[in-house]
């Protein structure tokens, strides 16, 4: 049965595997796909691709490597993402998030430092994927993400403000957000004016195109008037303005691909950024996709557009690029052109790969002054500054997580940010959680409780002898020492401690040691514990701890008037017959109409049917018990 059980397993995990890694492109296409589908596709792929070859280049030489390697980057890893991912719309490439870090890992450790920390950050995003991490990357507290995209914004507008002044200096520009501002702060004298009237010209293209039309990319257009004022003036030549060309060259072939030079030794000193930039990328890309979901009213796949992306990124270093993610606003352009298949991806990367065998020596003629302006427009667009204001009207420990994104982001790493961010997230959550659980006696107010059913007064009278206490909240380890204290102070020994349990929905090991020494130091004093409407979960964690076997399942109550009753008992007093009058449906689904209510015989096994590990456990055992009888 064990060896049937396993292979049933290994089926289903298989099956799972198939699954995840079917893409949504070849899920469309068996669902159909017309000429109509087909040329809609094409129309929006020409137009993102278009306006992808600028951003390309803009955030390749933002991070710190040559231009082409944007351009390979969003050629392969855009064809990969679309080819391969889980979103019918996502536009895959280079982005702005990773710029920071991107530039941290080539100012260390070189491109071959970047190539591995690119191929580790796929392995990850493949292992996202499979193990179906696609919710859990979810999770990552609003506020960090607030937090270090603002971060994000301004390092990436700072990092610019020499091209767009056309300032030099000698030595490199510094990487970190103090060492920039004072070098810029020292250089601003070599400021060249004709720089700024083309990075105004270009920035005002940015914010004024989008107004007349919305067809041809504002940043494109910017890219397009720039170059030609500085062509037709010849003020590259004259007074200085610095074009692509004069720092880098754009190949017009393909490279081929080959493996990067890489090193266990390298490996290891690039684990923590590649953790980060796959971290980064998951976020982006499915952040990406639930805006495309939510423009379209269609679904993605949360698991395949992580294992797609891990592809994408794999790829990405084979041929020279660096790290890709889904791109918000190339997607949004996706969509608004008419988009209705990942095919409209796969045409924008040949878009680009056309533009770049064919125009790339122009694009050398383009002024870093508008690249400069086009990652301004970018970086205001990223800060998200209505959202960053509106952050300020939540909970004190949200704003505080926020703002030490924010600042650890500008000021020292990303990768401390997120980490730093998340843990402070969690621990305040923590906090949080642990202020709201409390406990307290409610001996002298259940006449006055009707939140469970409505009974008669007598019924709720407490006998002599009985303490009754309520928990509410989670019962767990941030929570537990407030419990215990409360415990400790409970200077008499009455007969019977009735522990309410009706507003704990959850409890962990800490909660059910807790209970368990409560459970001990009741017998050592000799007083009789009971539980009273305890939930699902608690109830099966009990369970399977031991606990409720030691306290006696007749001892665990579905309600109050039942733990009265059951105390009653215990004290040879009568019993009060709570349906003398007429009542609602009893507040706890599990409990039954018996003949001794306050002895819910089947409640714990009842609730333990019910829970998804049960359920779950017994559909995996269905197929073996068929087998066994198909084989008596």
């Amino acid at each position: 049965m064990t060896s049937i059980h396993a292979k049933d397993s290994v089926k289903s995990y298989l099956t799972g595997v198939v699954a995840t890694i079917t893409p949504e492109l070849a899920r469309g296409l068996k669902r159909g796909y017309s000429r109509k589908d087909f040329t809609s596709d094409l129309m929006s792929g020409v137009i993102v691709g278009i306006l992808a070859l600028p951003l390309a280049i803009a955030f390749a030489i933002a991070s710190g490597v040559g231009p082409e390697q944007g351009l390979y980057t969003a050629i392969i890893a855009g064809f990969a993402i679309s080819l391969l991912g889980g979103s019918r719309f996502q536009i895959g490439g280079p982005t702005g998030a990773f710029i920071v870090i991107v530039y941290g890992i080539v100012s260390q450790y070189g491109y071959d430092g970047l190539a591995s920390a690119t191929l580790l950050a796929g392995i990850f995003l493949v292992i996202f994927g499979l193990a179906k991490f696609g919710a859990i990357i979810k999770f990552i507290p609003y506020p960090v993400t607030v937090g270090f995209t603002a971060g994000i914004a301004i390092i990436i507008a700072l990092g610019q403000v020499p091209n767009f002044f056309g300032l030099t200096f000698a030595g490199a520009d510094p990487a970190d957000a103090v060492g920039k501002i004072k070098l810029y702060a020292t250089s601003f004298g070599t400021l060249n004016p004709f720089s700024v009237i083309v990075g105004v010209v270009a920035l005002a293209v940015c914010i004024v195109w989008p107004k007349i039309t919305t067809k041809i990319p504002g940043s494109l257009m910017a890219i397009i008037v720039a170059t030609v004022l500085v062509k037709v003036l010849g003020w590259d030549t004259v007074h200085g303005v610095v074009t692509i060309g004069m720092k880098n060259h754009i190949p017009s072939g393909f490279p081929m691909p080959h493996l990067p030079n890489i090193s266990l030794e390298m490996m290891q000193k690039v684990f923590q950024p590649a953790l980060t930039i796959a971290m980064l990328g998951a976020i982006e890309s499915l952040l990406s996709a639930v805006v495309a979901d939510g423009m379209t009213s269609t679904k993605h796949r949360s698991n395949t557009e992580l294992f797609g992306q891990g592809i994408a990124n794999i790829l990405s270093p084979i041929f020279g690029g660096i790290p890709a993610t889904g791109a918000i606003a190339r997607t949004a352009t996706n969509i608004r052109n008419g988009a209705v298949s990942p095919i409209s991806g796969l045409v924008h990367a040949v878009v680009l790969l056309l533009i770049m065998l064919v125009l790339g020596k122009y694009a050398e003629m383009i002024p870093m002054a508008a690249l400069a302006a086009v990652l301004f427009q970018v970086a205001f667009n990223m800060c998200g500054y209505r959202t960053v204001i509106k952050m300020f009207k939540a909970p004190k420990s949200d704003v505080t997580v926020m703002l030490v994104a924010f600042f650890l982001t500008v000021i020292i790493d990303l990768t401390v940010a997120i980490e730093v961010g998340v843990l402070l997230a969690a621990v305040l959550f923590i906090k949080r959680m642990s202020d709201v659980s409390e406990m307290q006696t409610v001996t002298s107010a259940l006449k006055e409780d009707d939140e469970e059913a409505a009974h008669n007064e007598l019924s709720r009278q407490v006998p002599k002898g009985v303490v009754v206490y309520e928990l509410a909240g989670s019962l767990f380890f941030g929570a537990v020492d407030k419990f215990k204290d409360t415990m400790a102070r409970i200077s008499d020994k009455p007969k019977i401690l009735i522990l309410r349990m009706r507003s704990v929905s959850s409890i962990d090991a800490a909660g059910i040691q807790m209970i368990e020494d409560l459970l001990m130091r009741c017998k050592g004093e000799g007083t009789q514990l009971l539980l009273s409407g305890v939930h699902a979960q608690p109830v099966v964690a009990l369970t399977r701890a031991g606990v409720l076997m030691q306290l006696g399942e007749e001892n665990a109550l579905g309600n109050i008037d039942a733990a009265l009753n059951r105390a009653r008992e215990i004290l040879g007093l009568p019993v009060v017959d709570p349906s003398a009058e007429p009542v609602q449906a009893p507040t706890v689904s599990w409990e039954k109409s018996l003949d001794k209510p306050w002895m819910p015989e089947e409640s714990n096994a009842a609730i333990a049917e019910g829970t998804p590990e049960v359920i779950t456990e017994r559909m995996m055992d269905e197929p073996v018990r068929k087998i066994e009888n198909e084989q008596k």
